[in-house]
């Protein structure tokens, strides 16, 4: 019995050792978590589609980004310098111009896991050293609030709870990367002030936590210091929200309220998304990073049913989430950037504003860590290869803030975006976030089970990792996905026993087969779910994955008004759109019709639009140009012209251009 005990004792023991515990979402101890990260930088990037964009991300997205905050024109830096007295001058910038410049530090830091550059790490440490002389002796840290002399937590349109959690999340990845403690310090110290602050639960604080990015900053701080302090204040702010009267008061705007920020209805009973599509995501998302440590089933459950309202009922089919910028919820409260009803899916208004995009990714993740299916890595790769990325440019230093399905420049565009993407956006919350994901997606190419390991997103990478047991595996990953459906994986170290390797099959890969060292693979392989595969693995075996990339029509719900008899044509997990460059001269995105019969051909062109593949289809184009609100049917008014599609992410990259990712049908040849 006493060598039994013993046993169980030691393998806790080597689970505990070996566990990973600097991951992006640092899951090594949460035991309700099926899916557990790798940590950071155990995956890179070696070729293909990702491995560019992550060139660029080092090379260009976070260097311009860098000397955007830190100069006068982001002046994010300044604020901290104003702050620590190092400076004279004004506040400028949003009320959480801080967090983007945490969510910059939290993209820089990704980077130097990958590069190791030496001059980068040291601007990052000078950059903490300001900020930790702009922080209060209390450990209160926020740069409008001290210059301003406003009372801390005085209106919750400051948004201190987004600038805290963004703080506490760069300031764990920091640690995690570097082992310096510099600004985790700074963390610990801020958050002690929150707990003092918030944990008696005063009445007239209830209902402050707005923009609440600090559940997950709270839980991760949790996770790295092992106070459970953190985790219960992440518990306090989930437990406030539905439990304050619906009206305005001192501390809140009167279109702030109810719907619009997730405070009508109690998080537990929730049956639908609704309001403010980032306050929301980014609160869901805490919330399961809650789930992850407590289990707590009602909250689980009432995310479950979040989730499929979001998916089934109010995402774009490029992942894209918020339809509105302004409009109403089932409860006819007035919401903004948000969520409104079920099918509502708007096109030249659709609003999808790029954080929440983003957002909806980092929902998914957490509830792929949680559940381990393969539907939640789905969303994730529909978003990053369409409404995440397409936020911004092929050099990485323009950016959308909003990513509507269709744009029209005789359209009144004021609530959808500028015409073309901007170097520099006043509300800059988007930029940093877009290039903090494409910095550490690499992080969430792999994840870690019992006894074995789950491959999330498909590209050029390698990864050398431990698994859970301890063991060492080494592997690499050889594709040009999204542009060809084949994958190859080759071990090249691994343990002498047998463990798991999980495939995802995406859902719109039917189809897919799955070889090993050149003989098709015994196993179950359904699109939607993993394959897995069990078996003793050797160094240089190969599993070869062949996913049919065919160039495919998709329509709409019926219920969904805006795309009825309208196609959208996607090819593996891109969507693709017609833009105006690619069209006859004076043809405008509003002419052009999909026959139903039209022939998709696929070229590949290394050389266009950073090397995407495109789709040529046969159209017909009207040639009416009438303007009159309604007019006679004339069913002879046509030409048929051959077009090329290209990648909804890519569009906007060749000047003023008009766009549509959905095309309305014509039945005759």
């Amino acid at each position: 019995m006493k060598l039994k005990i013993l046993f169980i004792i030691s393998i806790i023991l080597v689970n505990v050792s070996f566990s990973q515990e600097k991951g992006i979402v640092n899951t090594s101890e949460s035991n309700h978590v099926k899916f557990k990260s790798i940590n950071i930088g155990d995956c890179q990037w070696t070729e293909g589609f990702w491995a560019d964009k992550f060139k660029i991300a080092q090379e260009s997205m976070v260097p311009y980004m860098e000397q955007v905050l830190t100069g006068d024109v982001g002046h994010a830096l300044n604020n901290f310098k104003i702050a620590a007295g190092l400076k004279e001058g004004k506040h400028k910038g949003m009320h959480w111009h801080d967090g983007d410049f945490y969510k910059w530090i939290e993209a820089a830091t990704y980077v130097y896991a990958i590069n190791k550059d030496e001059e980068l790490l040291k601007r990052l440490e000078a950059y903490i050293q300001i900020i930790a002389k702009a922080q209060q002796p209390n450990g209160f840290l926020q740069t409008q609030i001290s210059i301003r002399g406003i009372e801390p937590f005085s209106n919750r349109r400051y948004h201190e709870m987004y600038n805290s959690g963004h703080l506490y999340i760069a300031a764990c990845i920091y640690y995690r990367v570097t082992g310096r403690k510099s600004f985790l310090d700074i963390a610990i110290k801020h958050a002690n002030n929150l707990y003092e602050t918030f944990e008696p639960q005063p009445e007239h604080l209830k209902r402050f936590g707005f923009n609440q990015v600090q559940i997950m900053g709270l839980v991760e701080l949790y996770r790295t210091t092992k106070d459970k302090r953190y985790l219960e204040l992440a518990e306090i702010f989930v437990n406030m929200r539905g439990q304050s009267k619906v009206v305005p008061d001192e501390t809140v705007r009167h279109r702030m309220i109810g719907d619009m920020v997730q405070e009508r209805t109690p998080l537990r009973e929730e049956t639908e998304a609704v309001g403010h599509a980032v306050l929301g995501l980014y609160m869901w998302a805490g919330a399961a990073d809650i789930y992850a440590e407590t289990g707590e089933k009602p909250l689980i459950d009432a995310l479950d049913r979040i989730w499929n309202n979001i998916v089934d009922k109010k995402m774009y089919i490029t992942g894209a989430c918020g339809q509105v910028h302004d409009g109403a919820s089932s409860n006819r409260d007035f919401v903004h950037e948000a969520f409104t009803l079920d099918y509502q899916m708007h096109n030249a208004d659709s609003y999808n504003e790029t954080c929440a995009n983003l957002c909806n990714a980092m929902f998914n993740y957490r509830l792929l860590g949680v559940h381990g299916e393969s539907k939640y890595a789905d969303v994730i790769e529909t978003v990053m290869f369409n409404s995440g990325l397409s936020g911004i440019d092929l050099k990485g230093v323009n950016y959308f803030y909003t990513n509507p399905l269709r744009r029209s420049l005789g359209h009144d565009m004021g609530i959808t975006d500028y015409p073309n993407r901007v170097p520099y956006i006043p509300c800059f919350c988007c930029p940093p976030n877009l290039v903090r994901t494409i910095s550490k997606l690499s992080g969430w190419a792999y994840s870690l089970t019992d006894n074995g390991v789950v491959v999330n997103l498909y590209g050029g990478n390698k990864l050398d990792t431990k698994m859970l047991d301890g063991s060492r595996l080494k592997l690499h990953q050889q594709t040009q996905y999204p542009w060809k459906g084949s994958v190859k994986i080759t071990i090249d170290q691994a343990k002498k026993k047998a463990f798991d390797v999980l495939l995802r099959i995406p859902e719109w890969a039917k189809g897919t087969s799955i070889l090993i060292n050149g003989e098709h693979a015994d196993i179950v392989i359904k699109a939607g779910t993993f394959a897995v595969i069990h078996r003793i693995w050797k160094k240089g075996d190969v599993i070869t994955i062949n996913m049919p990339m065919e160039a495919k029509l998709y329509e709409g719900h019926p219920q969904i008004e805006e795309v009825r008899n309208q196609v959208a044509i996607k090819r593996g997990p891109v969507v693709y759109c017609a833009e105006s460059p690619d069209l006859p001269e004076n043809t405008k995105i509003t002419d052009v019709y999909l026959p139903l019969e039209s022939k998709l051909n696929v070229t590949h062109k290394p050389d266009f639009l950073g090397g995407v593949t495109t789709i040529n289809a046969e159209v017909k184009l009207k040639k009416d140009k009438s303007q009159a609100m309604y007019r006679e049917l004339n069913n002879t008014n046509w030409e048929t012209k051959t077009i090329q599609l290209v990648p909804y992410f890519a569009w906007s990259n060749r000047g003023l251009a008009e766009m549509s990712v959905w095309l309305p049908l014509i039945w005759q040849k």
